[in-house]
Protein backbone atom coordinates (compact mmCIF):
# COMPACT_ATOMS: atom_id res chain seq x y z
CA UNK A 1 0.00 0.00 0.00
CA UNK A 2 2.79 2.40 0.91
CA UNK A 3 4.49 1.83 -2.44
CA UNK A 4 1.17 2.42 -4.27
CA UNK A 5 0.56 5.67 -2.36
CA UNK A 6 4.15 6.82 -2.98
CA UNK A 7 3.87 6.08 -6.69
CA UNK A 8 0.47 7.76 -6.94
CA UNK A 9 1.65 10.89 -5.11
CA UNK A 10 4.76 11.01 -7.31
CA UNK A 11 2.59 10.73 -10.42
CA UNK A 12 0.13 13.45 -9.33
CA UNK A 13 2.71 15.96 -8.10
CA UNK A 14 5.61 15.24 -10.47
CA UNK A 15 5.04 13.06 -13.51
CA UNK A 16 1.60 14.34 -14.56
CA UNK A 17 2.80 17.95 -14.66
CA UNK A 18 6.34 17.42 -15.95
CA UNK A 19 5.68 18.53 -19.57
CA UNK A 20 3.56 21.62 -18.72
CA UNK A 21 6.08 22.64 -16.06
CA UNK A 22 9.03 22.24 -18.45
CA UNK A 23 7.19 24.43 -21.00
CA UNK A 24 6.51 27.03 -18.32
CA UNK A 25 10.13 26.91 -17.13
CA UNK A 26 11.46 27.41 -20.68
CA UNK A 27 9.25 30.46 -21.17
CA UNK A 28 10.11 31.85 -17.76
CA UNK A 29 13.84 31.42 -18.31
CA UNK A 30 13.57 33.09 -21.73
CA UNK A 31 12.17 36.22 -20.10
CA UNK A 32 14.16 36.01 -16.89
CA UNK A 33 17.53 34.28 -17.44
CA UNK A 34 18.83 32.15 -14.58
CA UNK A 35 21.87 34.30 -13.87
CA UNK A 36 19.57 37.28 -13.24
CA UNK A 37 17.36 35.69 -10.59
CA UNK A 38 20.02 33.54 -8.92
CA UNK A 39 21.50 36.71 -7.42
CA UNK A 40 18.26 37.40 -5.50
CA UNK A 41 17.29 36.03 -2.12
CA UNK A 42 13.97 34.12 -2.15
CA UNK A 43 12.12 36.99 -0.44
CA UNK A 44 13.46 39.48 -3.01
CA UNK A 45 12.46 37.23 -5.89
CA UNK A 46 8.98 36.92 -4.43
CA UNK A 47 8.66 40.73 -4.30
CA UNK A 48 9.86 41.06 -7.90
CA UNK A 49 7.41 38.43 -9.14
CA UNK A 50 4.41 39.08 -6.91
CA UNK A 51 4.77 42.68 -5.79
CA UNK A 52 4.97 44.51 -2.49
CA UNK A 53 2.99 43.32 0.51
CA UNK A 54 3.83 46.23 2.84
CA UNK A 55 2.79 49.73 1.94
CA UNK A 56 3.26 53.31 3.02
CA UNK A 57 -0.43 54.22 2.98
CA UNK A 58 0.31 57.92 3.52
CA UNK A 59 2.46 57.91 0.38
CA UNK A 60 -0.46 56.32 -1.45
CA UNK A 61 -2.71 59.16 -0.22
CA UNK A 62 -0.15 61.72 -1.35
CA UNK A 63 -0.07 60.28 -4.89
CA UNK A 64 -3.84 60.38 -5.46
CA UNK A 65 -5.31 62.70 -8.05
CA UNK A 66 -8.85 64.05 -7.88
CA UNK A 67 -11.52 64.65 -10.49
CA UNK A 68 -14.38 66.98 -9.57
CA UNK A 69 -12.96 66.94 -6.02
CA UNK A 70 -10.39 68.91 -4.09
CA UNK A 71 -8.25 67.33 -1.35
CA UNK A 72 -9.91 69.68 1.13
CA UNK A 73 -13.50 68.54 0.31
CA UNK A 74 -15.34 67.01 3.24
CA UNK A 75 -15.99 63.74 1.38
CA UNK A 76 -12.28 63.31 0.67
CA UNK A 77 -11.22 64.21 4.21
CA UNK A 78 -13.78 61.73 5.60
CA UNK A 79 -12.63 59.04 3.18
CA UNK A 80 -8.98 59.31 4.25
CA UNK A 81 -9.87 59.53 7.94
CA UNK A 82 -11.82 56.28 7.70
CA UNK A 83 -9.23 54.66 5.43
CA UNK A 84 -6.33 55.28 7.80
CA UNK A 85 -8.33 53.80 10.71
CA UNK A 86 -8.86 50.53 8.83
CA UNK A 87 -6.79 47.48 9.78
CA UNK A 88 -4.06 46.44 7.34
CA UNK A 89 -6.07 43.58 5.80
CA UNK A 90 -9.02 45.88 5.02
CA UNK A 91 -6.69 48.39 3.36
CA UNK A 92 -5.36 45.59 1.15
CA UNK A 93 -8.94 44.57 0.32
CA UNK A 94 -9.57 48.17 -0.73
CA UNK A 95 -6.49 48.02 -2.93
CA UNK A 96 -7.85 44.81 -4.51
CA UNK A 97 -11.24 46.51 -5.02
CA UNK A 98 -9.52 49.45 -6.70
CA UNK A 99 -6.90 47.70 -8.81
CA UNK A 100 -7.83 44.03 -8.96
CA UNK A 101 -4.80 43.05 -6.85
CA UNK A 102 -3.89 43.48 -3.21
CA UNK A 103 -0.29 44.12 -4.23
CA UNK A 104 1.62 46.85 -6.03
CA UNK A 105 4.51 45.93 -8.30
CA UNK A 106 7.86 45.73 -6.56
CA UNK A 107 9.29 49.18 -7.13
CA UNK A 108 6.22 51.10 -8.22
CA UNK A 109 4.82 52.19 -4.85
CA UNK A 110 6.33 55.66 -5.26
CA UNK A 111 4.72 55.96 -8.70
CA UNK A 112 1.43 54.17 -7.98
CA UNK A 113 -1.38 56.65 -8.49
CA UNK A 114 -5.11 56.40 -8.69
CA UNK A 115 -7.89 58.90 -9.10
CA UNK A 116 -10.85 59.60 -6.87
CA UNK A 117 -13.68 60.96 -8.99
CA UNK A 118 -17.15 62.26 -8.28
CA UNK A 119 -19.61 60.29 -10.44
CA UNK A 120 -21.83 63.41 -10.38
CA UNK A 121 -25.09 61.58 -9.86
CA UNK A 122 -28.30 63.50 -9.19
CA UNK A 123 -28.96 61.53 -6.01
CA UNK A 124 -25.56 60.39 -4.64
CA UNK A 125 -27.18 58.76 -1.57
CA UNK A 126 -28.51 56.01 -3.84
CA UNK A 127 -25.08 55.13 -5.24
CA UNK A 128 -22.33 52.99 -3.74
CA UNK A 129 -18.65 53.65 -4.41
CA UNK A 130 -17.37 51.69 -7.39
CA UNK A 131 -14.06 51.35 -9.18
CA UNK A 132 -12.72 51.14 -12.69
CA UNK A 133 -9.84 48.72 -12.15
CA UNK A 134 -8.33 49.24 -15.61
CA UNK A 135 -7.96 52.98 -15.16
CA UNK A 136 -7.50 52.95 -11.37
CA UNK A 137 -10.42 55.28 -10.73
CA UNK A 138 -12.47 55.18 -7.55
CA UNK A 139 -15.89 56.73 -8.10
CA UNK A 140 -16.85 58.10 -4.72
CA UNK A 141 -20.29 59.73 -4.42
CA UNK A 142 -20.52 62.85 -2.30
Amino acid sequence: RKEYVDLYVNYVFNESIRKPFEDFMQGFLRGCPTQMWKMLFPAELQIVLQGQTKFDWHLLEKNVTYSQYQPSDKTIRNFWTVFHKLPEDKKKKFLAFLSGSDRISAYALERFTFCIADPQEVNPDELYPYANTCSLILFLPR
